[in-house]
């Protein structure tokens, strides 16, 4: 095609993406973070905003965090991406079991409460356990191939760990209330 400077505005336009990427990156993690602290899932600090409604320290709290991210890929290239690409793999399946079990317990807890749906699946509850019944095959079938068992493997150790850690964060408040009401 010999188009001259071609190499050159594929860069910019390049650039420009990803500089946009990360700047919705930015947004996205100082919202959460900011949401989590709102609920005293994360530091409170975090939910402090500046008099004009910006929560001033989770965004800088996801841009050091994207900084020191940046900064760890420029030593271990290789090793970040793949760990980032292998504990995010498996993600999708692992959200979508959650909801599907979720859907189980949810309609049992609302018909025992006798709430009416306004709206209801249709083929319930078979629909649920067979899509259940599918996502566990695939992520058995992802463990037992070669190829994508590092994937399944990371995700549902890190799914542990974040599991942990919550279970962890979340006695804690349970524990200081019991602390201080017999002391």
């Amino acid at each position: 095609m010999n188009i001259p400077h071609a190499k050159f505005l594929v860069d910019v336009v390049v650039l420009i993406a990803v500089a946009s990427c990360m700047n919705s990156s930015i947004y996205i993690s100082s919202r959460m973070l900011y949401s989590l602290g709102r609920r005293g899932d994360a530091p409170t600090s975090l939910k402090a905003t500046s008099q004009a409604g910006v929560p001033r320290a989770a965004v800088i709290a996801s841009t050091v965090l994207g900084a020191g991210i940046t900064v760890f890929s420029y030593f271990m290239p290789a090793g970040l991406f793949e760990f980032l690409l292998a504990s995010s793999g498996a993600i999708a399946l692992l959200v979508y079991l959650a909801i599907a079990v979720s859907q189980l317990r949810m309609r049992r807890m609302l018909r025992r409460q006798k709430i009416e749906l306004t709206f209801q699946m249709w083929l319930f509850p078979w629909l649920t356990w067979l899509v259940i019944l599918f996502i566990c095959a695939a992520l058995v079938v992802m463990m037992i191939t070669p190829e994508h068992r590092t994937e399944v493997s990371t995700t549902i150790g890190l799914a542990l760990a974040i599991s942990f850690i919550g279970l962890v964060t979340s006695r804690e408040p349970a524990q200081a209330a019991r602390v201080t009401s017999v002391g």
